[in-house]
């Protein structure tokens, strides 16, 4: 069987808080790789400590392609994601070294390997009469009616997921069919890079929670809620953008809007945070190509250095 000829990347997968960039920090001191991130947070500028993007010290040590992409108020969608990813990948070829993709954002990751199906444009007539009935009825109710043409992804969609239940809403009026059953076909082209995937799990989800946790309030003693005051203060933002429907975002502006309080702003930050854990572990498993490493057990940098000695 002929070799493979195409030129290899690395996918380094995992939830928040499982310590995905330390260690593509650790394998860019070992390995002639290059970072690119890929997570839906971080494209954003002005998204920094709430968002836990990497420091300027450890940014100036182990730059990341595709950081700081967008203006909280731009749109950036999966496809924007492929095109700038493809590009950086090229960019990191081209000076013969090799992509390491890391973060947490599936979508973005599976948008990326296995292309975007083909959907319809925008309808700005439908988008504006659908946001005209959730200012009446609210989205919960709109994500009602989903579940009733789209159960599939009515699940996988948040009852106050304003974009993407007006997006799955728009698609099946402009199509006839669930907005589900039209995104599992992807481009059907071969992706052009020999990928190896490394997907850190946890085996023990408490230490995850645990450090869930710490985290989040090492954030709020970092400024976050300053951070949030600040985007705030703009006067051109709300919370329903895409950049600020982020963890932990949704959560601050309510705290700041008076809705909630200072302990109950933090253990809704802490459990939407999970939330995301959750979600993103159970993407994971369905990654079945992926060499799974538990990021508490002894020498992970070890283990994945070994990983890519046999891959590259």
């Amino acid at each position: 069987m002929p070799a493979d000829a195409r030129p290899p990347a690395v996918f380094l997968m995992g939830p928040t808080a499982s310590g995905k960039t330390a260690l593509a920090c650790a394998l860019r001191e070992r390995f002639a790789v290059e970072l690119v991130s890929v997570d839906s947070a971080l494209v954003y500028r002005g998204l920094d400590i709430g968002a836990a993007k990497p420091d300027a010290a450890t940014l100036a040590r182990h730059p990341h392609a595709l950081l700081d992409l967008r203006d909280p108020a731009e749109p950036y969608s999966a496809a924007d994601f492929r095109a700038d990813a493809l590009a950086a990948m090229a960019r990191i070829q081209a000076q013969g070294r090799v992509p390491l993709l890391v973060g947490g954002t599936g979508l973005y990751f599976r948008a990326l390997q296995r292309g975007l199906s083909a959907l319809p444009d925008a309808a700005p007539g439908i988008r504006a009469r659908l946001a005209g009935e959730a200012a009446v009825h609210g989205w919960p109710a709109l994500h009602a009616r989903l579940a009733t043409l789209d159960p599939v992804a009515a699940a996988r969609i948040g009852p106050n997921d304003a974009q993407r239940l007006q997006r799955a809403l728009e698609v099946i009026e402009l199509t006839g069919r669930p907005l589900s059953g039209q995104q599992t076909g992807g481009s059907g082209e071969r992706f052009p890079w020999r990928v190896l995937k490394l997907a850190l799990l946890p085996a023990d989800r408490g230490e995850l929670h645990a450090r869930i946790e710490q985290r989040f309030d090492a954030m709020l003693a970092a400024g976050f809620l300053d951070e949030v005051r600040a985007l705030r203060a703009r006067g051109d933002l709300d919370p329903g953008l895409p950049a600020l429907r982020a963890v932990g975002y949704r959560q601050a502006w309510e705290h700041l809007d008076g809705i909630t309080d200072t302990a109950t702003f933090r253990d809704k930050g802490i459990f939407a945070t999970r939330q995301l854990a959750k979600r993103q572990i159970t993407w994971l498993r369905a990654e079945l190509d992926a060499r799974v490493l538990d990021p508490d057990q002894a020498d992970l940098p070890g283990r994945a250095c070994r990983a890519l000695d046999l891959f590259l």
